[in-house]
């Protein structure tokens, strides 16, 4: 809005991986808002996120305020050691990590962890091309990290479009952490909510760090109720599977290539993509682009058809013009950080 003006009314943001289409918010007691909260309340939602998450008996499970905290937390807590990061991916990772000194290397796959490192980051299915590990990949990456004295970290902020892909079945016999995103797949960022799925021991670490009532009192009732409603997510699933469809298709008609993504935002590529971030832009439209390489545009789905027939008419008005210089837009993936290998979308 500094850069091209409007409020924010006046703006379609495609900017995020956030479900457009929000749960909807349940009545929530007076207590809630009133009250600290308490062990019934916290019960509740961790039996819910147990369930929908396929978390394993014996397995530990800890909510936080938001999926950020755990990441920014996690390299305090463990064991002393460098970390490589699984990339190009979603930044913040190896932020928090040079925040406590380690050195950070960021490769394209499992098939070679550098020997220097001691644990490993991977997000699965990868932002912002949607890449998906594979489970055996996976389980061996956790025995090498186990054998260092190291930590596997998987993200899986977007697992809720195919959620019997998940990771936590690792965590019974391997120090691996899972990070469960709730404000992605519902639509309510604003909720702060996140979980770690790891081993007692260092799910017991994370709790104590966190501390007491880490978690406020809507975002225990909110969660609880979202968690489990088995039906509304199975209808989200198939919902966001046609509507990606559907923007897949304006994309191909303004001559993007594909490059990857999940139902929750498309990752595509065009050599003018600077120049079309800039129109769009103009047009008060934000979608994300990238350091690293200013082929790529990242576009989240549309919360009405009335919004992807305006990104439609916007980037047919863009299909000709002249070209621009780069200007500012929101990121993924940190510089500080060099690709020790490619990735393949």
């Amino acid at each position: 809005m500094a850069l091209h003006g409007g409020t924010r009314g006046d703006w379609l943001d495609l900017s995020t991986g956030i479900n457009p289409h929000a749960f909807p918010l349940p009545d929530l007691p007076a207590e809630a808002w009133t009250a600290l909260p308490d062990e019934g309340s916290l019960s509740r939602l961790n039996d819910a996120a147990r369930r929908a998450y396929r978390v394993p008996e014996g397995v530990g499970l800890v909510a936080a305020p938001g999926t950020q905290a755990l990441i920014q937390w996690l390299p305090v807590l463990a064991p002393a050691g460098d970390v490589a990061v699984v990339g190009p991916t979603y930044g913040e990772h190896a932020l928090s990590w040079q925040r406590v000194r380690a050195k950070v290397q960021t490769i394209g796959d499992f098939t070679a962890i550098p020997d220097d490192v001691r644990h490993v980051v991977v997000v699965n299915p990868n932002n912002p091309d949607g890449r998906w590990s594979d489970p055996a990949h996976l389980a061996a990456a956790a025995r090498d990290v186990g054998a260092r004295g190291g930590w596997l970290v998987v993200d899986e902020s977007f697992l809720d479009l195919r959620p019997e892909a998940t990771a936590a079945s690792l965590c019974r016999e391997a120090p691996v952490v899972v990070l469960r995103s709730f404000g992605k797949f519902f639509g309510l960022a604003g909720v702060r909510l996140g979980f770690a799925v790891a081993p007692p021991v260092i799910a017991e670490a994370i709790a104590w760090a966190l501390g007491p009532w880490a978690v406020a009192g809507p975002a225990l009732a909110i969660g609880a109720a979202a968690l489990g409603d088995e039906r509304w997510a199975e209808t989200m699933r198939i919902r966001l599977r046609e509507e990606a469809s559907s923007l897949d298709a304006v994309l191909a008609e303004a001559g993007f290539a594909p490059a990857g993504g999940t139902d929750l935002y498309r990752l595509v590529r065009h050599p003018e993509a600077r120049r079309i971030h800039e129109g769009l832009a103009a047009a008060r439209i934000w979608v994300r682009r990238f350091d690293w390489d200013d082929r790529l545009l990242r576009f989240g789905l549309p919360a009405e058809d009335s919004g992807r027939d305006r990104l439609a008419a916007a980037l047919r008005g863009l299909a000709t013009g002249p070209g621009h210089g780069a200007v500012q837009g929101t990121m993924t993936g940190s510089p500080a950080c060099s690709v020790t290998s490619a990735s393949t979308p």
